[in-house]
């Protein structure tokens, strides 16, 4: 299905986004970056609690420590500056994570209890893996519309657009 490999890019990609959007998170106002604008969470501080949030409780599902912090609807980090830091970290340790794969672990069985409602899922540790990143797409997505809505333009968020992936002719 997926590969070390996959993780791997997934994981610069996930990172390479998160540093551009925070960048132009960090020029708005903390009220621009906490304006309800009616997205699932709230705002662009709420989805950006969301986003790292996800990706720890998966990363300690994977790998541990598991993540204790509240219902996804919590913001993890009050302050921005302490949010941007610890989404660096995470990615980090993403990167680091996606060099350790083995095909065998892709193919394991995932079991976890719900943080969402308690109900315990077995899974494989890939299809896992592919909605970690697929969740982050997702509300990166949200993020780029909520940053729009805030009159920054967030420009290009293709995957080829990611720095030394691809070799542009002409």
């Amino acid at each position: 299905m997926i590969s070390r490999e996959y993780c791997q890019l997934m994981a610069k990609y996930n990172r390479w986004m998160n540093e551009r959007l925070y960048a132009i998170c960090a020029e708005l106002s903390d009220d621009a970056r906490r304006l309800d604008r009616g997205a699932f969470f709230s705002s662009i501080h709420g989805t950006l609690n969301h986003l790292l949030w996800g990706d720890r409780m998966w990363l300690g599902r994977f790998i541990g420590p598991p993540c204790t912090y509240p219902s996804f609807g919590a913001d993890m980090y009050e302050a921005f500056d302490e949010l941007r830091r610890e989404r660096g970290l995470t990615d980090q340790s993403l990167v680091a994570w996606a060099n350790t794969i083995t095909p065998d672990w892709l193919v394991s069985t995932l079991e976890y209890a719900s943080r969402v409602d308690g109900k315990t899922r077995r899974l494989t540790s890939a299809v896992a893996v592919v909605h970690l990143f697929n969740h982050g797409t997702h509300h990166r997505g949200q993020l780029t519309t909520l940053i729009k809505q805030a009159g920054v333009d967030p420009g290009v968020t293709d995957l080829p657009w990611l720095p030394g992936l691809v070799e542009v002719v002409g």
